[in-house]
């Protein structure tokens, strides 16, 4: 017995204790390891929606775009093939709700499900403008709120994280059951008024809509500037019947601000109220430009200064149509999310600050 206990025992300390030179080479062997495989590298893919934002984006953070084929079958089918081992890496999709939407909307999903089935660690759909953002309730009977149906389908498709900006309804981030980043263009705005707008310490931000109010009173009080309010019927979807303004314009500077230029309906008609109820100059300043439909013939007959719109969505056709299309980057701002939520840094800073 006691024998077979002096045979164990220094098997037990041998095995418990190792050379320093077997430390030093196995930790050594570690380094390189990990030399070899980087922790999470952050990966930029760009569907082929918005793409010029998408390189500016990754410029601003020091990358390029990371190759993918994206192509067009002859039946309209879309391929995305992915060029490199996103195997454990942070990826970022960098989409857009606008343009050929479904074509785009699809495209962005099959891409989220190439990188999931090459073992990416966590997915991040980048969407500045969030497609269907419109549909998010039931305005009628039997009316389908597709804004929830396309958070199920980006998060069936194997999104882990989303990033956009200005959702049209800032409840849409409850349609999904993972974290939502919605970021906002007002710190961007609030920076284009005070650089390019003469005479803004004494002008009225104006919405053009009720829905809006909540918006345009938190960049009047950040301006310390009035506000205003034009109340609008609707008789049919993109058709505004009437219009009542609440509050003074008097001999001042109106700046209509909204998230959406799309048929521009809304704000050509609400220039021309606030023209007559003597308002100085007319600008409007909307984050998302879609310029739908007849929206370029309207503005350039408009009282409309300029038509200020961020680079969430390609509009440079509309803007070599209408002189008076401006442009504000936001690729900055984007960016600048991406590298905090891949750092895990908080990006609340975003929602009051500019990146320098």
């Amino acid at each position: 017995h006691t024998h077979t206990h002096i045979n164990i025992e220094p098997k037990q300390t041998h095995s418990m204790s190792s050379p320093p030179a077997a430390e030093a080479a196995a930790s050594s062997a570690a380094v390189q390891a990990a030399q070899v495989l980087p922790a999470n590298r952050i990966r930029v893919f760009a569907s082929n929606a918005n793409h010029e934002l998408a390189q500016s984006v990754a410029a601003r953070l020091g990358l390029e775009l990371d190759k993918c084929t994206i192509q067009k079958f002859l039946n309209r089918e879309t391929s995305v093939e992915i060029q490199d081992s996103v195997r454990g890496d942070d990826v970022f999709i960098i989409g857009c709700g606008s343009g050929r939407v479904n074509d785009n909307l699809m495209e962005l999903l099959i891409l989220i499900h190439a990188c999931k089935f090459a073992s990416a660690h966590r997915i991040t759909a980048v969407l500045p403008l969030y497609p269907y953002a419109r549909q998010d309730r039931k305005e009628r009977s039997r009316a389908p709120i597709s804004a929830k149906l396309v958070a199920n389908m980006l998060s069936v498709a194997g999104a882990n994280h989303i990033i956009t900006m200005d959702l049209h309804a800032s409840q849409i981030q409850g349609f999904f059951d993972l974290p939502v980043d919605n970021l906002y263009a007002e710190p961007a705005i609030i920076k284009y008024i005070k650089e390019n707008i003469v005479g803004w310490e004494t002008s009225v931000i104006v919405s053009p809509d009720a829905g809006g109010a909540k918006r345009v009173t938190s960049l009047a009080d950040r301006l310390g500037v009035d506000f205003a309010l034009i109340h609008k019927e609707r008789k049919e979807a993109n058709q505004v019947a009437s219009m009542v303004l609440v509050g003074s314009v008097e001999g001042k500077v109106a700046i209509l601000i909204d998230d959406i230029a799309d048929t521009c309906g809304t704000i050509v008609m609400a220039a021309e109220k606030l023209v007559e109820a003597g308002a100085s100059s007319v600008f409007a300043i909307l984050t998302h430009g879609l310029f739908s439909g007849s929206a370029i013939e309207k503005l350039n007959g408009s009282r409309l200064e300029a038509v200020v719109v961020t680079n969430t969505c390609p509009h440079d056709a509309a803007k070599a149509a209408c002189a008076k299309i401006k442009t504000i980057d936001i690729s900055p701002m984007l960016a600048e999310a991406i590298r905090r939520t891949h750092n895990g840094e908080s990006i609340s800073y975003l929602f009051h600050h500019v990146p320098l």
